[in-house]
């Protein structure tokens, strides 16, 4: 990538490192996405049009789809968007509510971890989802308020379209900021899915954890001083 590029993707005056920061969540999002559908029961915790369809497919009684996990699922992602707005009133600042929001996701994560290390049985998967989808609901929603185009960080829909009907006249940054946010969902649940092949969904988790640790550390050192990029535009 050229440097002028990854200057501004990183270090930019408008949006500061959360471009970045947004990336690396988009990564963990894969990987927890890979957990939910391939050790929760078919559920998926942060991309709600699917999971939408998933609540349809197990009213319509298919297999192996589980109501429960998929409506707790929607109704937690709800529940962390709702917060998320709550938090995002209290700041003016994008990075100190990037990393508050980080450190509550944190912790949510951490206690599916542990659950997914300590019980079986439906009740701890069903668990595990609701509050995953709690943490995704208020990563979703915090990436709206910080606006940085083209990083949701858990739906690449618009993404896709834009890089498509755009591609003539997107720059240079615009292009490398959808393209990465693509791969970085690919890699997420491409990781995600070999460890929960290959080894257990907690380590997958542990994962995630790791990445939505490093953005909370970040996004912390970084709120220190003043920055154009801090103020959050409304």
């Amino acid at each position: 990538m050229p440097q002028r590029v990854w200057n501004e993707l990183a270090r930019g005056d408008k949006h500061g490192p959360l471009p970045v920061l947004l990336i690396l969540l988009t990564v963990a999002t894969g990987v927890v996405d890979a957990v939910s559908v391939l050790a929760l029961g078919r559920v998926f915790v942060a991309n709600m049009t699917g999971n939408v369809v998933f609540v349809a497919f197990a009213l319509a009684g298919v297999p192996d789809f589980a109501l429960a996990a998929s409506v707790l699922a929607l109704l937690g992602f709800l529940a962390g968007a709702f917060l998320s707005g709550r938090l995002a009133r209290r700041h003016t600042h994008r990075g100190r509510l990037l990393r508050n929001v980080a450190l509550v996701e944190l912790g949510l994560a951490t206690v599916a971890f542990l659950l997914s290390l300590l019980t079986v049985g439906d009740a701890s998967t069903t668990a595990q989802a609701a509050l995953l989808a709690i943490a995704m609901g208020l990563q979703n929603s915090t990436a709206r308020r910080l606006a940085v185009p083209d990083l949701t960080t858990t739906v690449l829909t618009s993404t896709l379209s834009g890089f498509a009907a755009d591609s003539r006249r997107q720059g240079r940054v615009a292009a490398a900021r959808r393209a990465l946010a693509v791969f970085a969902m690919f890699l997420g649940a491409l990781v995600g899915a070999t460890l929960v092949l290959l080894t257990r969904a907690a380590w997958a988790l542990a994962a995630a954890i790791v990445l939505i640790g490093l953005v909370a550390a970040v996004s912390a050192v970084r709120s220190r001083g003043e920055a154009p990029w801090h103020t959050v535009t409304s």
